[in-house]
């Protein structure tokens, strides 16, 4: 029996032994590549494409009235990218009071600006916010079907 204790506490005490050896080497080798770059970076954007709750088909719609009116000159794709909102931002600074730079980016200054029109002509009942939420959603899609006739 005692020679069993004493093989349990042998083969337990080389097993510690291991672990600790393990997690020291491991611990060296995490802190050489602590240095080293990363193989993917992440980083964090704004999203590509952003149709306000539109489908396809309806940004689509909008796209064919900026293409006639406001220098888009993209796909029509029902894909409301960068270009897509750089010319809805065009048409919004001379219309609507947007007043910052040009660069396509969704951000509440935009938004504010399309509510102006929502507000004026289709239907959008809310405050001038710069929040797309569930009336400016709404509204947007009613500013789509009436840019139908482009396509």
């Amino acid at each position: 029996m005692r020679a069993n204790i004493w093989t349990r506490t042998l083969v337990s005490v080389g097993a510690v032994v291991g672990l600790a050896a393990g997690s020291l080497a491991t611990a060296g080798t995490s802190f050489a590549a602590s240095d080293a770059k990363p193989a993917v970076r992440a980083e964090v954007g704004v999203l590509a494409v952003n149709n306000l709750g539109l489908s396809t088909t309806e940004a689509r719609y909008v796209q064919c009235w900026i293409q006639d009116y406001w220098g888009y000159t993209g796909a029509l794709d029902g894909q409301l990218g960068t270009n897509s909102w750089k010319a809805l931002q065009r048409w919004l600074k001379a219309h609507w009071g947007y007043t910052d730079s040009i660069d396509g980016i969704v951000g509440p200054n935009t938004i504010k600006a399309l509510q102006r029109d929502l507000k004026a002509h289709h239907g959008y009942t809310g405050a001038i916010d710069g929040i797309a939420g569930s009336g400016t959603k709404a509204a947007f899609k009613d500013f789509a079907a009436d840019s139908r006739p482009y396509c």
